[in-house]
Formats: C-alpha cells, sequence, structure tokens
C-alpha cells in the first residue's frame, strides 16, 4: 500500500519591514506622549489656572469693593481689563517651572541619552519640545485669560467699573497675556536645556523675571528708567498691560518683540549646546 503524499504548503512570505524614519512630526508625536504623561504637566497647569482666575478675582473684587477710597491718580490710570488679568503675573512662574523641567527633567533622570540615541540628529527633540510645549501652554492660557477676563470684568461691573471685549485694547491684551505666558514658558525650556539642572534653571528663570527688575529700582533714576522697560517681565508684560508702576513703559508689540527676541537668544544657545556638548 503506497502513501499518498501531499504537496507542503508554501512558507508564508513577508516583506521585511525597515526602520521607521525620523521625522520632526514623529518626534513630535513622542515628546507630546512624553509632555502629557507626566503628572508634574497636570499639576502645573492646573495650578496656573487656578493662579489667573483667582487672583485675577481677587483683585477684581477687591478693587470693586475699595475703589471709592482710591485717590484721583490712582483712579486715573486704573485699568479695569489690566486688574482681571493680574493673575497672569502669578501664572508665568508656574509656567516658566514647568518649561524649566520639560528640559532639565530628562537631564535629571537620564532619560534624554534614549531621546537622543532615537533622534541622532538631536536638534529635532528640541524643537518638538519646543512645538509641544508652545501649543499646549498657548491654548490654555488663552481659554484661561478669556475665562479671567469675564469673571473680572462680572466683580467689576456692580460698580459700574467693567468694559467689554469689544474695548480698544480689551482683546489685545486678553490675547497678549496668553502670548506672554508662552514665550514666558519657551524662555524656561531654554534655561532648562542650556544649563542642563532644575535648580539653577528655576533660579535663573525667577531671577530674571521677579528679582532683578525691583533691583533696578535701586539704581539712579536715568539708569532704572531707560533699563526696567527692557527686562523681560516689563517688555512682556507692556503686551497686556501688567506694568503698572514702571515709569517708562515700551509699546506693546514693541515689548512683546523684546520679549521674543530674549526666547530667541536663550533658545539658540540651548541648541549649540546640545549639539556640541554630551548628554
Amino acid at each position: 500500500m503506497s502513501a499518498v503524499l501531499t504537496p507542503a504548503a508554501p512558507a508564508a512570505t513577508t516583506t521585511p519591514v525597515g526602520p521607521l524614519k525620523v521625522t520632526q512630526a514623529r518626534v513630535v508625536r513622542s515628546e507630546w506622549m512624553k509632555f502629557r504623561s507626566l503628572r508634574s504637566t497636570l499639576y502645573t497647569l492646573l495650578a496656573a489656572v487656578a493662579l489667573t482666575i483667582g487672583i485675577g478675582a481677587l483683585f477684581s473684587g477687591v478693587t470693586a469693593s475699595q475703589f471709592h477710597t482710591f485717590s484721583a491718580a490712582d483712579k486715573a490710570t486704573f485699568s479695569p481689563i489690566s486688574t482681571s488679568l493680574t493673575g497672569i503675573s502669578f501664572a508665568v512662574v508656574a509656567f516658566g517651572v514647568l518649561g524649566v523641567l520639560l528640559m532639565s527633567g530628562e537631564y535629571s533622570t537620564g532619560m534624554i541619552r534614549s531621546s537622543l540615541t532615537a533622534v541622532p540628529r538631536r536638534l529635532p527633540v528640541l524643537w518638538g519640545k519646543l512645538a509641544v510645549f508652545a501649543g499646549a501652554i498657548f491654548s490654555v492660557s488663552l481659554v484661561t485669560s478669556f475665562i479671567s477676563f469675564f469673571v473680572g470684568q462680572a466683580l467689576l461691573s456692580s460698580h459700574h467699573l467693567s468694559v467689554a471685549i469689544t474695548a480698544p485694547d480689551a482683546l489685545r491684551s486678553v490675547i497678549g497675556a496668553a502670548l506672554y505666558v508662552t514665550v514666558a514658558g519657551l524662555i524656561g525650556v531654554a534655561l532648562g536645556g542650556l544649563l542642563r539642572n532644575t535648580a539653577a534653571g528655576i533660579s535663573t528663570f525667577a531671577a530674571a523675571f521677579f528679582v532683578i527688575p525691583p533691583l533696578t529700582g535701586l539704581l539712579p533714576a536715568s539708569v532704572s528708567d531707560h533699563l526696567s522697560q527692557y527686562l523681560p517681565s516689563n517688555a512682556g508684560e507692556a503686551l497686556w498691560g501688567g506694568t503698572r508702576g514702571v515709569t517708562n513703559v515700551l509699546s506693546p508689540w514693541t515689548g512683546f518683540a523684546v520679549l521674543c527676541g530674549y526666547a530667541v537668544i536663550l533658545i539658540a544657545a540651548a541648541a549649540w549646546r546640545l549639539r556640541r556638548a554630551d548628554a
């Protein structure tokens, strides 16, 4: 009896898949996944939102109840727009710290080595972090800025001090507040990449935005009046009217251009170190 032989089924053929090409879009997607997976991101954004809305509402409510006690000079310089956006001056701390942590955190944990191994050209990692940070921060801060404005105007309206969003400079100030904290946060990212140390980055950011400005008041008036308007915080705050108490103030968009200049210089320095120095 002979056995019946059946032909063996042909082996399945598979087309080998080569390694995925590293593109800027894929790097941005990777950085977005890392950004949203960090608990510090959520906590910091919540703190910034609470500071912006809460402090803006507090200042608006107190101003409305105490406005009748203001001097004629204070009443003349009163701005319902900047009053409702006062929280921006405090929220910039949270955004700056988050920016520093975005870069310095990877150096402290050693994850930066994995990132640069996957992206040998290095600079796309920095561009990806900047793009993800700017997009997320501007979106959150823009919505928060509008909420802060409308809450503040609602509190001021009880004493007929409010203005509409269509008032002169109102829309520019609300959007400008979001632009200010976004660029300030990018400065934090650049400092984190340049200094590669969380404590050093946060300390430098705090000094530039909160320590040096009041210290310029100790200088002779002929020097401080011209110097203070070019400091990062005063230049950026000119865009939304947060420069009360500063004698000489740049025009809104000139001040914002100066702030962007600081950001560009620091980002370029961070990019140079990323290319030249080992992780």
